[in-house]
């Protein structure tokens, strides 16, 4: 393998979190309580009790309290809304997850707007978005975010860039193209509706793909030179964790690639760090 093709994302995201516990150590010492994310999982769902398990994890390691709380798949819609407001009232937390998906009886966007902003570390409410679109980017959602940091450390160009997102998603998609368009990159956003994707895609200087399906992308779709943004995470038919890019055929033809795993998922829990980080010292007008 050429690793001076491999864009790293654990390298950095581990960077970012020794910065984080860093910070962390200064705020302790100052005889103030450590920063604490509570995150909210409903049900079993296996793909989720992983995540969660791995952002617990990396909070304990850069010293930041991580509180789960798991209910059953039977908790009500209500329930859910009365436990938020508990949580949004309570000082000692500075930030709240609700881990995604929800059982289908629980409508998601009026859960995640139910989280006031202060207390917003995935950066899914209304008021966050918005202010995105507007080039304010105090707080921003984490995997967009993490694509951003990991770009901004290649020192990859933007402007005049042709970038072709695949996905819309109001977590991926969405919000990083308008962060591109302000970082003066020429976007293309396609998604399931799009006819002959392959089009779009062999035009990218820089390609995301946020589909969700196990190397859809192949070396025909792409052009000699290009930069791969995988966010995909899945499973091959040997059950092999994968993105959405055919890996190992494609690492010749390109310039530079994240690897599945190593790439976009260490950095998007990197900039969750941060993000607590950062809603600690607004919460706390420090």
């Amino acid at each position: 393998m050429d690793k001076t093709k491999i864009i790293d994302g654990k390298m950095v995201s581990e960077l970012i979190k020794t910065k984080v516990a860093a910070e962390v150590i200064k705020i302790q010492k100052k005889h103030h309580r450590a920063p604490s994310l509570t995150i909210i999982q409903i049900g079993d769902n296996k793909a989720s009790s992983t995540y969660i398990k791995n952002k617990k994890i990396a909070c304990e390691n850069v010293g930041i309290i991580c509180n789960v709380l798991t209910y059953p798949v039977t908790m009500t819609e209500a329930e859910l809304l009365n436990l938020i407001n508990q949580l949004n009232h309570d000082s000692t937390i500075d930030a709240i997850l609700v881990q995604l998906p929800l059982p289908i009886h629980i409508n998601s966007e009026k859960i995640i707007h139910r989280i006031i902003t202060k207390k917003d570390v995935d950066g899914f409410t209304p008021e966050i978005l918005g202010n995105l679109i507007l080039g304010h980017y105090d707080l921003l959602p984490g995997t967009p975010k993490g694509i951003m940091l990991l770009l901004r450390h290649y020192q990859i160009e933007l402007a005049g860039q042709h970038v072709v997102i695949i996905g819309r998603s109001n977590i991926v998609g969405k919000p990083l193209a308008n962060l591109l368009i302000n970082a003066s990159a020429t976007v293309t956003v396609c998604h399931s509706k799009t006819k002959n994707l392959s089009f779009f895609t062999k035009q990218a200087d820089i390609l995301i793909s946020a589909v969700g399906q196990p190397k859809i992308i192949t070396s025909e779709m792409i052009k000699e030179n290009a930069i791969i943004i995988d966010v995909g995470i899945n499973r091959d038919h040997d059950n092999k964790l994968c993105g959405d890019v055919d890996f190992e055929n494609v690492l010749p033809k390109v310039k530079m690639i994240t690897p599945v795993p190593g790439g976009v998922g260490p950095m998007t829990i990197a900039a969750l760090l941060e993000n607590i980080l950062y809603l600690y010292y607004q919460n706390n007008n420090l």
